[in-house]
């Protein structure tokens, strides 16, 4: 989305999002250059929030107390497990397949966060013991397809084009295509 794009919408919605903001962000990070237009956009988002014609919502922190809960459970229960086998288990998956099996249990305080942990304990430890379970179980069956595969992880924006660019010439080795000398 352009950065002209993204001001209409905040000026229509009277909201700048964070992910509008992140864009404009990223936009003006990677342009060698702005035009005039970019500009006048950015000149005319700064003047509305100026005006609160256009309100910046805030970034909200919060947590989603599933996460801790199932990861306490899947390493435990891996722990367990590599403990008594020569087996390796990956606690990413196993905690993604739980996880995307559970209801999410989000809060925005501490207090909030007490209350999600005491509740989750109280109504759902059964049922994450048992998404855990099947995880472990599914992660155990499963066949080594791509050993080779490499979990997701925080690197800088040169890692991610080297891995797509290598995902390219494996997968798209004659995509690009050269044209013969004339």
């Amino acid at each position: 989305m352009s950065i002209q794009k993204i001001v209409e919408q905040a000026l229509h919605d009277g909201y700048l999002t964070p992910a509008m903001e992140a864009e404009v962000g990223r936009i003006c990070d990677t342009a060698s250059e702005l035009s005039i237009e970019e500009y006048m956009a950015l000149d005319r988002l700064m003047g509305s929030l100026l005006t609160g014609e256009v309100v910046a919502v805030p970034r909200k922190q919060f947590i989603n107390v599933m996460e801790e809960l199932v990861l306490t459970e899947a390493i435990a229960r891996v722990a367990e497990i590599e403990a008594t086998s020569d087996r390796i288990l990956d606690v990413g998956d196993i905690a993604a397949y739980a996880l995307n099996r559970l209801p999410p249990l989000y809060a925005t305080t501490e207090e909030g966060a007490s209350y999600q942990r005491m509740r989750a304990k109280e109504e759902l430890q059964e049922l994450i013991t048992q998404q855990v379970s099947e995880a472990i179980a599914r992660n155990l069956d499963r066949p080594e397809f791509f050993p080779e595969r490499q979990a997701i992880g925080k690197g800088s924006g040169k890692d991610i084009l080297t891995q797509v660019s290598g995902l390219l010439q494996v997968y798209a080795p004659d995509f690009e295509q050269t044209t013969p000398n004339s």
